[in-house]
């Protein structure tokens, strides 16, 4: 189920200003957008409800906590089982892969391969080990292909919003 929601000038400024700096207050926020606080707090408010707006997080440098250790993984699927006699869920297993704590991103794509995993750790040995002891391990897993990140130029979790009038969002279910 999709409807539409419409955003106007003011909820988008709202939106690229949260996307920085979550930590600043509605008040703040009012004063740089020149609005009153209680619009701004309604406006964070219905897009929050709305799903717009999913959480606010803390954005933690991975090597500051002894993360250093970044990986993309390329995993084919086998949707069914000769020894379960059953088909297996795709969505099920990215689930199951989701649930390991060295796993920020699970993605399924098309093309080749069907999963894109991304994966943070201690070491290269670490996610040696984490693919080989546990990723291999999950049921419907056929092949793997590990790419170690030697350096990042860019990594955010900001998405460009068009500095518009209106923007028109599709509003569906949303998937955690």
């Amino acid at each position: 189920m999709s409807r539409k929601v419409t955003l106007d000038e003011k909820d988008i400024k709202i939106l690229n200003i949260l996307q920085y700096n979550c930590r600043l207050s509605a008040k703040e926020i009012a004063q740089e957008i020149g609005s009153p606080t209680t619009t701004v707090y309604a406006k964070i408010k219905r897009m929050e409800k709305l799903g717009i707006i999913k959480g606010y997080n803390a954005l933690i440098n991975p090597k500051a906590i002894g993360k250093g250790a970044t990986a993309f993984i390329l995993a084919s699927f086998a949707y069914s089982n000769p020894k379960l006699e059953t088909l297996l869920s795709q969505r099920e297993v990215a689930k199951e892969i989701a649930s390991f704590p060295e796993v920020q991103e699970v993605h399924i794509i098309s093309g080749d391969w069907d999963l894109l995993i991304k994966v943070r750790a201690e070491d290269v040995e670490s996610i040696g080990r984490f693919v080989i002891d546990k990723l291999r391990t999950v049921k419907g897993i056929e092949k793997t292909l590990t790419c170690m990140v030697f350096d990042s130029t860019k990594e955010t979790p900001n998405i460009d919003i068009p500095n518009v009038k209106e923007l028109v969002v599709r509003q569906g279910k949303s998937k955690k």
